[in-house]
């Protein structure tokens, strides 16, 4: 076989193939093996007519489709290998000529990974960030876990104010008419949350228990729903109850009661632990990124958006991945943020194109570092994949060949060496 290649812009690639003719030949015959099982001719049982009286019949060209079907396939994966290209993208075939007893030619014009010329990424000066735990993070801590063992108890003042939970009565209006679901009795509401209409809690403030007020409000624009959205309200109130948050002391019994330690200065130090171990994990992560971030920074290349495209795919799933773990469907949860998947993209094009530059970038390292993966590297990776879904190494593997994500896995692990590589050498 004979591949001529021709580098064209956009990071295309023009490949002129030609297969030798015993393989055409090889090609019409299996061609004709596939269409004669179809086909009926008086004096002959169906599928057993000679492919010669088919051919009289019907033409030669009768077996060109389906031998082309054959022969392009074969003859474009191995024309890539040949001109040792990396395809991005399906090729366009076109030109195609296929004859008995002569060589078939065909044209494929495919879009292939840009080149990446790579600036500094070693010894960039990145420095991480202070990891240190301060007394306000640990007091921040305990201040949450004190609200979340916090009891509401009625308080002895009159007037409401900010911080405080409302117990109310409501009753919401529109043009002078009640609307579905504009009422409630017995509503708490915390002042100051802003988890109701906008400038609705504000107005609540000083009001005493017992009093009624009628509160003026306009609903967002953005407002979930429709009819609302945008429109002027008002709400007759009446304060039934003013509650407050009683906190628990700080103290051992308050140790014992929130959480496995018997005293403060215990639960102390594994608050400070814990916080410890989140940040330092942060901080690495954050390096990682700021060096993977200064060295694409640092290359040139040309992202295509078919890279930004397939980037933007994967971000796609995993983020219905995410969200149907949470009962929800990616469209509504969409809709609900007031978008549809095609807003979602455009805001994400960004996003997908420097993760596409930085994956791209990553590999030139890994290919001018001369990183690689030995079978023992995948082996250990298939084995805590196993171990985590509590099966067997060689059913993972297995899976995992049948699925083709064997060689995914591989590029995933060779990456991983490349970030340790250049976390190593920053």
């Amino acid at each position: 076989m004979e591949v001529n290649k021709e580098v064209l812009k956009g990071n295309k690639v023009k490949l002129e193939v030609e297969i030798e003719s015993d393989r055409v030949d090889e090609a019409l015959e299996q061609a004709y093996r596939q269409v004669v099982k179809d086909i009926e001719i008086p004096g002959f049982r169906k599928g057993k007519a000679p492919r010669k009286i088919i051919e009289q019949r019907f033409g030669e060209e009768v077996l060109h489709k389906d031998a082309l079907d054959i022969l392009i396939p074969q003859g474009y994966s191995e024309a890539v290998e040949e001109a040792d290209i990396d395809p991005v993208a399906q090729p366009d075939i076109e030109d195609f000529y296929i004859s008995k007893g002569e060589p078939a030619t065909f044209t494929a014009i495919v879009e292939v990974k840009p080149e990446v010329e790579l600036g500094e990424y070693k010894e960039l000066g990145i420095e991480k960030e202070d990891a240190e735990v301060k007394d306000e993070e640990i007091n921040e801590r305990l201040e949450k876990m004190q609200d979340e063992h916090s009891q509401l108890v009625t308080s002895e003042r009159e007037e409401l104010q900010e911080g405080d939970f409302a117990i109310i009565d409501f009753t919401g209006y529109v043009d002078g008419e009640e609307f579905p679901g504009g009422s409630a009795e017995e509503y708490s509401l915390e002042i100051g949350s802003g988890s109701f209409i906008p400038g609705f809690e504000e107005q609540l403030v000083g009001m005493k228990v017992g009093e009624e007020k009628s509160v003026d409000v306009t609903f967002p624009e953005d407002y979930q729903a429709d009819d609302l959205a945008g429109t002027e309200a008002s709400f007759d109130v009446l304060l039934k109850e003013i509650k407050v948050k009683e906190r628990p002391e700080l103290n051992d019994d308050f140790a014992i009661e929130a959480s496995d330690y018997e005293t403060m200065d215990e639960l102390r130090v594994s608050i400070e632990e814990e916080i410890a171990e989140q940040k330092k994990e942060s901080v690495e992560n954050n390096f990682r990124e700021e060096i993977i971030k200064t060295a694409s920074e640092n290359a040139e290349v040309n992202i295509t958006e078919t890279l930004v495209d397939e980037q933007l795919d994967q971000m796609f799933e995993r983020l219905k991945q995410s969200i149907s773990q949470q009962g929800m469907d990616a469209e509504d949860y969409l809709g609900y943020m007031g978008m549809d998947e095609e807003g979602w993209r455009e805001q994400n094009r960004e996003t997908a194109s420097e993760r596409a530059k930085e994956l791209l970038v990553l590999e030139a390292i890994a290919d001018v570092e001369d990183i690689e993966v030995t079978e023992e590297e995948i082996e250990e990776e298939v084995n805590e994949i196993a171990e985590m879904h509590d099966q067997d190494p060689e059913q993972i593997k297995a899976i995992l060949q049948m699925q083709g994500q064997l060689s995914d896995l591989k590029e995933d692990i060779r990456r991983q060496k490349t970030i340790d590589f250049l976390t190593e050498n920053n």
